[in-house]
């Protein structure tokens, strides 16, 4: 067995996206807050639970992606654990299935606050990190991977944390997620888009791959724009002005967008899903923000 240390599997865990599991904890309490019902330990039960599904599916990725052989020595984004020797697949695996068990022992917990029902939310998360490059048919093999960021990692984790807390769903809760989910799928278009020709070899059918890199651009806008429509929705369930904090990185999601339409060496996207991570922190952290104050 070959011996790791805490840096290999730091790196195995992808910090860059790790704002996607962040963001909609923040964002379901911020509306859990404006209803007035903030409860501190089932949101950060919420926020332990993200960040470990998040972990576990990257794990999962890494593991999934070496055995079907989309990571080889042709791919230009960051080194994989497994692909480049660091972890044997066997390790990978085993830390796969202890970090998704632990996020649904986690998950557990929330049965206290919202009901024995959310056993089946849990059950379905830990599944879906799976089955997004496992099982017999993987999500991100087949186009299907946005659909579940958006839903998992936007609209469910979003309304959840503020039901947990709150024991309602608004559509509060549902317009951040949506916000949330658009700007989180952003971190798979750009990872998408610079993998488009090993992904194409090894038969991983991303949209990207189906319709070519155009589309990823147009889709990466498009989500970025649609997320900055959220305010408006939200004004109209009366919320405040101070929502429209969120307009102040318009200007940052521009530039991203043009600089998508212009990346083509390793390091551009690199940067860029370094960038979009930041953008999906700020964006929540200013929305969120914007929602308790109103």
């Amino acid at each position: 067995m070959k011996t790791t240390n805490w840096k290999v599997w730091l790196l195995a865990a992808r910090p860059k996206t790790l704002p996607a599991a962040i963001v909609p904890v923040l964002l379901g309490t911020a509306v859990a807050v404006h209803e007035g019902g903030f409860h501190l330990i089932p949101a950060a039960i919420c926020l332990v639970f993200a960040l470990l599904i998040q972990i576990g599916s990257n794990y999962a990725n890494d593991y999934f992606d070496f055995q079907k052989g989309a990571d080889t020595d042709k791919r230009v984004g960051p080194v994989r654990a497994v692909a480049s020797g660091l972890v044997s697949p066997q390790q990978m695996w085993r830390a796969t299935l202890i970090v998704l068990g632990l996020a649904f022992v986690v998950g557990l917990s929330l049965v206290f606050y919202g009901g024995w029902w959310l056993v089946a939310v849990g059950v379905l998360s830990v599944l879906c990190a799976l089955a997004y490059t496992g099982g017999p048919y993987p999500l991100g093999y087949n186009g299907l991977a946005d659909i579940f960021v958006f839903v998992f990692f936007g609209l469910v984790a979003v309304m959840f944390t503020a039901y947990v807390q709150t024991g309602v769903f608004t559509w509060a809760g549902f317009w951040a997620g949506c916000g949330c989910g658009l700007l989180s799928m952003n971190l798979l278009v750009v990872n998408n888009a610079r993998d488009i020709e090993t992904d194409r070899e090894a038969g991983k059918r991303t949209l990207p791959v189906r319709f070519g890199y155009r589309y990823a651009v147009i889709q990466y806008c498009l989500s970025a724009l649609l997320a900055f429509a959220v305010p408006d929705m939200l004004m109209r369930l009366g919320y405040g002005g101070w929502v429209y904090l969120t307009l102040l990185l318009l200007p940052v999601a521009v530039i991203l967008c043009l600089r998508l339409t212009r990346a083509h060496r390793p390091r551009d996207f690199h940067l860029l899903l370094m960038y979009t991570g930041q953008l999906l922190l700020a964006y929540g952290v200013l929305l969120s923000l914007g929602i308790v104050l109103s």
